[in-house]
């Protein structure tokens, strides 16, 4: 300024100049005058630092909740859980799951060491309870989850059977007293298992039709009462795996909407009449596997044991054809819930994502038990929708208002073909994060990409992820875990550990702490930048953040 206080540089000016700066020298230069203070705050100079430091596409807007630009910079940089503050070391083998309750104030781990923990969520991380399943003939924990109120926790497990054989089993144990409640046997054991209602929980079953051929119970259960839910049919060595329950009555409240941004073609409603063109794509490709293998019936050229499955694959749908119960429709006004699980119709491969709906009155244990009162032409129950990915499916998780599915999937080539069941596509390194609207049944936005997997289809694994309402974040093969912004679908942060990324947790109650667990036998707690620096703070007020941003470039 000149000796009156006149700027000797226009508004003008200084906004090109600071155009040209980064976003922490803007936040420093706004420090020499009032001027440039107010200048460093402007909101189309904020726009243009925004885009351009995180690469978000021009024609993305704003999050419809940010007042600012300036705003929406800083919450994207400093709410994001990418500072590591603790690091729990007390399994003594790889950490695969975790799951928080529903307060926030306990979380649960399992391992390959055959231990639930139950912990403390505090300022400091303590372990308050840990259960050993190894007097239950357990190999090893694999996953967990609270029910809503907080009182149980479900326990899924691999059970060593007779002849060393290997199923599921989910044990319930009390949180008020850690005392086990009740064990379920569970097959097969990648079912998993979750809660329906707050003392009914959902099992799976197996029976084995054919060599590739079998069918799917899903069962309910409550307290000594078991209830067959649905029976599916398993095609070409295919099963029931990773279900999980959405509650209908929380999509018209979403935290977050996601414009449809992809096209139509993955998801097919399999309850209309016209059920075969509405499938589409999956029919065709199954058709033209077996069109192969009966076709090689009239020759030498195909191997008998792929004839013989092919023939086995064909008798089977033809048996379910007329014999398959059709999906019941909703009252208006009915609150019903959708279950969600992993399926397959053309290889053992988990390749499709099967959605059926539960009626209130399914959610009772009244009525018939084990599949009394089911017709006799009623052998199989008919999804409602099926979701075909066109690849390995190795993750899911929703959103906490339901309405959204992400799913982690390795894609297949494109156009390829299964001739034989028992070998899948190859499957890519890369994994796309797909995201589904369990409304309107459709795909939104594009898949998310920067996280990598590495084993092949017959040794791939589970790779739990998890939404929040602003982030969704996942584990990967390559040592890292991932966080995403939801609005923007852009990579966020990169969390580091010495091995394999099995599971990620965000507090359900505090976005800005999440949890990972590692085959490195190791839970890290991150938070973010904000909370760190309001921690450590030796007075209450917290550092300005464009403090913390000159002093913690990334």
């Amino acid at each position: 300024m000149d000796e009156g206080g006149t700027p000797l540089l226009p508004d003008s000016l200084v906004y090109q100049i600071f155009l040209s700066l980064g976003p922490a020298d803007v936040l420093a230069a706004g420090l020499v005058c009032r001027q440039w203070q107010a200048v460093s705050r402007d909101e189309f100079l904020w726009r243009e630092q925004f885009y351009r430091y995180y690469q978000v596409a021009r024609d993305v807007p704003r999050h419809p909740a940010a007042a600012s630009w300036y705003e929406e910079f800083r919450r994207l940089y400093d709410t994001v859980p990418c500072v590591e503050v603790q690091t729990l070391q007390e399994h003594t083998d790889q950490v695969l799951h975790l799951s928080f309750s529903h307060s926030g104030c306990q979380f649960a781990s399992c391992s390959k060491d055959c231990t639930v923990k139950i912990w403390n969520n505090d300022l400091t991380i303590s372990l308050l309870h840990s259960a050993d399943m190894r007097p239950y003939n357990w190999s090893y924990t694999q996953f967990s989850q609270f029910n809503q109120d907080d009182s149980l926790l479900l326990a899924s497990g691999v059970f060593l059977g007779p002849h060393n054989s290997s199923s599921g089993e989910i044990a319930v144990i009390s949180l008020d007293n850690f005392v086990l409640l009740s064990r379920v046997r569970n097959k097969p054991y990648d079912v998993f298992g979750c809660w329906l209602t707050e003392t009914s929980l959902i099992s799976g079953n197996l029976h084995r039709i054919g060599d590739i051929t079998s069918c799917s119970d899903v069962e309910s259960e409550n307290v000594n009462v078991v209830k067959r839910l649905f029976k599916i049919q398993n095609l070409n060595a295919s099963t029931i795996r990773t279900v999980m329950v959405a509650d209908c009555g929380r999509f018209d409240s979403p935290d977050l909407l996601l414009d449809a941004g992809a096209p139509p073609g993955r998801i097919f409603d399999l309850g209309s009449e016209g059920e075969e063109e509405a499938a589409g794509p999956v029919l065709v490709r199954a058709k033209e596997g077996l069109r192969c293998h009966l076709d090689g019936l009239l020759d030498t050229r195909t191997q008998p044991q792929l004839a013989e499955r092919a023939l086995e694959t064909k008798v089977a749908e033809l048996l379910a054809q007329g014999h398959t119960k059709p999906p019941e429709r909703s009252a208006a006004g009915a609150q019903s819930k959708l279950l969600i699980f992993t399926t397959g119709c053309l290889t053992y491969s988990p390749h499709q994502i099967g959605i059926k709906q539960i009626l209130p009155h399914q959610m009772t244990t009244a009525g018939p038990v084990l599949g009394e009162g089911r017709g006799s032409d009623a052998f199989f129950d008919a999804l409602d929708h099926v979701i075909d990915v066109h690849g390995h499916v190795i993750g899911m998780g929703l959103s906490p208002d339901n309405r959204y599915l992400y799913v982690n999937s390795r894609a297949w080539p494109s156009g390829s073909v299964v001739a034989d069941p028992m070998q899948p596509p190859p499957i890519a390194e890369e994994i796309d994060l797909l995201v589904f609207d369990l409304k309107t049944m459709r795909e939104v936005k594009r898949a998310l990409r920067a996280h990598r997997a590495y084993t092949p289809n017959d040794e791939c694994f589970f790779i739990f992820l998890d939404v929040s309402r602003d982030f969704v974040a996942s584990g990967a093969e390559d040592r890292h875990g991932y966080i995403w912004d939801r609005h923007y679908n852009i990579c966020l942060a990169k969390l580091r550990h010495q091995d394999v990324v099995n599971s990620v947790v965000f507090s359900p109650q505090e976005q800005e702490l999440l949890l990972t667990a590692s085959d490195d036998a190791t839970i890290k707690a991150w938070r973010s930048p904000r909370t760190v620096r309001i921690r450590q703070a030796p007075r209450p007020r917290p550092r300005p953040f464009f403090s913390w941003f000159a002093s913690q470039r990334r």
